[in-house]
């Protein structure tokens, strides 16, 4: 059934090109290959701009099939996880969608990684080898696990582009086939979800407990005008200002600027996200990253940390509001922190505004999440 983002904006793209999600086999990538399908970036269409082979589409399109078939093809989730929710975005696919799609997963040990033939970087104008396809076709992946049954799209315009797919199952996924029905474009396929990450309590190793690829998710945020806040755990450096977390500037900052004895504005007003560690752990050392965000990183910031029982949070100061600078990794240690844990949540809040590239909750794991 179709279901609203708002279900699914804080989960975690578990197909997004961001987090390592790429496609392994397609059939065919004749206007627009599928790769185009996994950009962390909402869709664009460049007015009059053609390719070699038809009009540039920023999606996947395939050619109009002449042949006996459909397309399809193979999708490598960046990080395994539970699957909860499903986008399909069609726009500015508007003569040329694909009719209708479904979608199949399932769960690959490493070995059966391997076996899926190599593909071209640039897959543009091309369509599958006759061996490729033969090699696909002899894993049985028609066989996977339906999640989404022949189902109809519609026309990527703005009030009809999107679709939203609840998934009712609690099993872990690696994989997934995208079939379209029999030919035509997509722009976007979302696969919300949850990662689980299983931490080795045994072993006593310090781990970023917020990071998305150990379990951390976006619980809630204040404002996300220009950028998610879930940005800030996703793996590596943010490669620019969109890939942060930022947020409009407030209407209540005061019309003349005062700053306290540490130079410290005083405003009114804040934003704040609050993230599920992956796990219930004690902090160690944080880093706040103001990478890329030179003219609008926030002027300071307090973080926090709870545990959750019985429905409730009882926050502590982690790190007391503390002065930022533009476009630097801020790392702060035991010296500069008031409480340690153990905590299931935290909570960064920024004044009065601004944004943030990443952050790191660098700690012990202890246990899991009750509710696990």
């Amino acid at each position: 059934m179709a279901e609203e983002v708002s279900n699914y904006e804080n989960m975690t793209d578990l197909a997004c090109e961001k987090i390592g999600g790429h496609v392994l086999f397609a059939t065919d990538d004749w206007f627009a290959p599928a790769e185009n399908l996994l950009k962390y970036e909402d869709p664009v269409f460049k007015v009059g701009l053609y390719t070699d082979y038809g009009k540039w589409m920023d999606g996947w399109e395939t050619r109009r099939k002449r042949k006996p078939g459909h397309d399809w093809c193979i999708i490598e989730l960046g990080m395994p996880g539970i699957i909860k929710g499903v986008e399909v975005d069609t726009a500015y696919f508007t003569g040329n969608y694909a009719p209708k799609f479904s979608l199949q997963a399932v769960q690959l040990k490493h070995d059966d990684e391997a076996k899926f033939p190599s593909r071209q970087i640039d897959a543009m104008g091309t369509e599958c080898s006759d061996e490729a396809l033969a090699l696909v076709k002899s894993m049985k992946t028609e066989n996977w696990q339906e999640l989404i049954p022949m189902t109809p799209l519609t026309a990527g315009y703005i009030n009809t582009s999107r679709k939203f797919f609840k998934i009712n199952s609690d099993k872990v996924y690696s994989h997934i086939r995208l079939n379209i029905f029999p030919d035509g474009g997509i722009a976007r396929l979302r696969i919300y979800g949850q990662v689980l990450h299983k931490v080795d309590f045994s072993i006593k190793e310090e781990i970023d407990l917020v990071a998305m690829k150990n379990g951390g998710v976006c619980h809630s945020y204040s404002n996300a005008h220009y950028g998610h806040p879930k940005n800030l755990i996703c793996p590596g450096v943010g490669k620019n200002m969109g890939d942060g977390w930022e947020t409009a500037r407030r209407i209540d900052r005061p019309p003349i600027l005062q700053a306290d004895e540490r130079n410290i504005l005083q405003v009114p007003g804040n934003e704040w996200a609050i993230f599920r560690l992956g796990c219930i752990g004690k902090i160690n050392k944080v880093h706040i990253d103001t990478n890329h965000f030179k003219g609008n990183y926030p002027d300071s910031a307090k973080l926090e940390g709870g545990l959750l029982k019985n429905g409730v949070i009882d926050w502590k100061i982690v790190l007391p509001t503390t002065k930022l600078s533009a476009h630097a990794i801020h790392e702060y240690h035991s010296e500069d922190m008031l409480h340690f844990g153990p905590f299931s949540h935290v909570r960064v809040t920024i004044m009065p505004d601004g944004g943030i590239s990443r952050l790191r909750i660098f700690g012990q794991p202890i246990q899991e999440h009750p509710e696990i």
